[in-house]
């Protein structure tokens, strides 16, 4: 049950969350230079080729300064027997899809260097979100104490929930957490956006949880914001810092998880349009491609890439996008109050 201070406190933590993710930003991206965790640039991204040897996993960033907020924040209601379940399980995503991102980083920057090896398949890396968004779908559907949101689905615009047998509710978490998180990881691709965008998104599941009495998902959703805050202070242009697959695909997940526990998942394409967007532009892109032999229907795939060869500079597409993100998340708790 959600106090009255609930949202300021969730408010403050974010705050917080921010000031020691900027106090330790510089020297973590300092040991990430001495040792070599460089991006390495495709050949094809040509406009952003002079960034080749940016620190990158600077998702790790993002995730250990929410991880030590949230624990710290929660664990001692959780050993008082409060129900804290929730925050766990989304920590517990975060986390696993962190550790896959960092994988597929790693075994892309070990290639730069010249080691043998094709780093982590898309098979292999599509394998790992299985496993772990099925770990979790189990968790939220099957879990005995129950959570909120669970098994069900919030109609807009009807006050309407309606229940969705386990045996359904199972893949369609799955498939909402998998494509959630590959969303967030096409939209980073130039300094500054997949950051803004998955703050906008948070702090509006953030407002939804709030109005729906889940305190422990609230304070997730504004530590969140706060981590991408602090992580936007190096990522602005010119980036001094990449997020890297590291924090997009927990970014990603986590708000997936977000959108199914909070029961207003079919919100989630209005709130996190522009990721939407990104993966269709892949989608339409490579389907073109097929029936055309080769063809494009885009200049560059994902979206923000058509953009920049049309000749938008990349803070123009970064503020843009940005606003179209923003004003998508308020028609989202706007369609969630009504």
């Amino acid at each position: 049950m959600q106090t009255p201070t609930s949202l300021p406190l969730a408010l403050t933590v974010g705050g917080l969350t921010f000031l020691l993710g900027v106090i330790w930003g510089g020297p973590f991206i300092e040991i990430l230079r001495r040792m070599r965790m460089g991006k390495n640039i495709l050949p094809e991204v040509t406009q952003h080729a002079h960034k080749k040897g940016t620190p990158t996993t600077g998702g790790t960033m993002i995730v250990i300064s929410a991880l030590i907020l949230c624990v710290a924040l929660n664990i001692s209601s959780v050993l008082r027997g409060s129900d804290g379940g929730s925050i766990f399980v989304l920590l517990g995503v975060m986390i696993g899809f962190a550790i896959l991102g960092w994988l597929d980083d790693y075994a892309g920057i070990r290639m730069s260097r010249g080691f043998e090896g094709e780093g982590l398949s898309p098979r292999v890396k599509l394998a790992g979100q299985i496993i772990l968004a099925t770990g979790a779908a189990l968790v939220v559907s099957l879990y005995e104490g129950g959570f909120a949101g669970a098994n069900e689905v919030i109609v807009p615009l009807l006050p309407l929930a309606i229940s969705i047998p386990p045996w359904l509710f199972i893949p369609i978490t799955v498939f909402i957490i998998i494509a959630s998180s590959n969303a967030v990881n096409f939209t980073d691709g130039v300094d500054g956006l997949c950051g803004i965008i998955s703050a906008s998104a948070f702090a509006a599941y953030g407002i939804i949880a709030f109005l729906q009495g889940q305190v422990f998902i609230t304070q997730f959703c504004f530590i969140l914001v706060g981590a991408c805050f602090a992580f936007l202070w190096f990522n602005a242009h010119p980036a001094q810092l990449f997020m890297g697959d590291t924090g997009s695909l927990a970014l990603g997940a986590s708000l997936g998880l977000v959108a199914i526990m909070t029961g207003q998942w079919l919100l989630l394409p209005i709130i996190a349009i522009v990721p939407v967007a990104e993966t269709i532009s892949v989608i339409l892109q490579v389907v073109y491609a097929r029936m055309t032999g080769g063809q494009r229907l885009f200049k560059q795939a994902p979206l923000h890439h058509h953009f920049e060869k049309l000749g938008w500079s990349e803070t123009q597409v970064v503020q843009r996008f940005w606003l179209v993100g923003i004003l998508s998340a308020m028609v989202g708790v706007a369609l969630a109050l009504l």
